[in-house]
């Protein structure tokens, strides 16, 4: 940028921000008002000041095989489909990116009748417990589902458990 052009950027923005200035003129300043002066001056917050924001964690993706908690609700016909609720906890030290969940129906001959696939396209940072609803076509038939879990840079692998432990 050559110096002509600077100097009058620099000048713009002098001139706006001084009239933008929220400081009283002089006169004001000079002579403070009745009011103003029988009001004591306190130092205390609002009292619905939020709290202050907290830094967003960084964690590396997981490369290879990832470890997850799952509670597999129990499926229920709404209309056509077949719903099943899955709950979903990261177990591993690391964050797993795109998981994918596919649910698979078979009937009573283990033939595959039916089926969907839901993908939890945000990051899903460890500790963190997520909740996806599978919607499958009702067919005649049904008898089991089964559940496989993959994600952007690997596998899965998944332990079933009645309730998630607190972390320490």
């Amino acid at each position: 940028m050559n110096r002509p052009v600077l100097a009058l950027l620099t000048a713009a923005v002098f001139f706006a921000s001084a009239c933008t200035s929220s400081e009283p003129p002089a006169a004001e300043a000079a002579a403070p008002s009745a009011a103003a002066a029988a009001v004591p001056a306190t130092n205390t917050p609002a009292a619905d000041t939020p709290p202050p924001l907290t830094a967003a964690k960084y964690y590396r993706p997981v490369k290879g095989t990832a470890t997850i908690e799952v509670i597999h609700g129990t499926p229920k016909r709404v209309g056509a489909d077949m719903v099943t609720v899955v709950k979903i906890r990261n177990a591993t030290t690391g964050r797993i990116d795109l998981l994918q969940i596919d649910e698979y129906w078979y009937d009573r001959d283990l033939k595959h009748v039916s089926g969907s696939m839901e993908k939890v396209r945000t990051p899903f940072n460890p500790g963190d417990i997520i909740e996806v609803t599978m919607r499958s076509p009702v067919k005649p038939n049904l008898y089991r589902s089964m559940l496989m879990f993959a994600h952007a840079h690997g596998k899965i692998e998944t332990k079933e458990v009645k309730a998630f432990e607190e972390p320490q």
